[in-house]
């Protein structure tokens, strides 16, 4: 099954009023290599002519993009109570 098929089953009950994902647009304009659209598996991060669009709603909660950012334009924290992704097992 591809990943986005996988990704596909999961549910999620985002919080449009809080994102628990920031990006820091000044610092992501001037970023040389944008790890982020590589390490994401939800894909979250894409560039669109050559600006970095981020969409937090689809995030699995992997923490990957605060590893990959190494230049601290992401600011992860956990989605608050009863918010985020669930995930099926089996």
């Amino acid at each position: 099954m591809k990943i986005e098929d996988r990704l596909a089953v999961l549910n999620y009950k985002t919080d449009k009023a809080y994102a628990h994902i920031t990006v820091d647009p000044k610092i992501c304009e001037t970023c040389p290599d944008h790890f982020c659209t590589f390490a994401c598996p939800a894909k979250c991060y894409t560039l669109i002519e050559g600006k970095l669009n981020f969409k937090y709603e689809d995030c699995v909660e992997c923490g990957t993009c605060d590893v990959a950012c190494s230049h601290g334009s992401v600011a992860w924290t956990n989605p608050k109570g009863a918010h985020g992704i669930k995930y099926k097992y089996g």
